[in-house]
């Protein structure tokens, strides 16, 4: 791994467990065939994903999720709705 790489990643994503997960995702899929985004020096899959995260070509984002708990909720309560709502035509 070339350190001048990470260190300028590092400049980007500064959070070290999101910065490796985010480079090792993208080193895996590097190495199962998909096109490199730009040209670098090294042939080793993990510096490509650095360099590619320090150029500001990849990035990450969090998706909104819900818990558990809330989403049983949630279910519940459209089910009783929809049964209150069936309830009513069918009087």
């Amino acid at each position: 791994m070339n350190n001048a790489y990470l260190e300028r990643a590092k400049e980007r994503i500064p959070d070290p467990q999101i910065l490796s997960v985010v480079a090792a995702k993208r080193a895996r899929q590097l190495a199962l065939g998909a096109r490199p985004m730009i040209k670098c020096d090294s042939s080793q899959v993990l510096d490509v994903a650095l360099l590619e995260i320090a150029e500001g070509l990849l990035s990450y984002e969090f998706g909104d999720e819900v818990p558990a708990a809330e989403e049983k909720a949630a279910g519940t309560a459209e089910t009783a709705e929809g049964e209150s709502n069936e309830a009513e035509k069918q009087e």
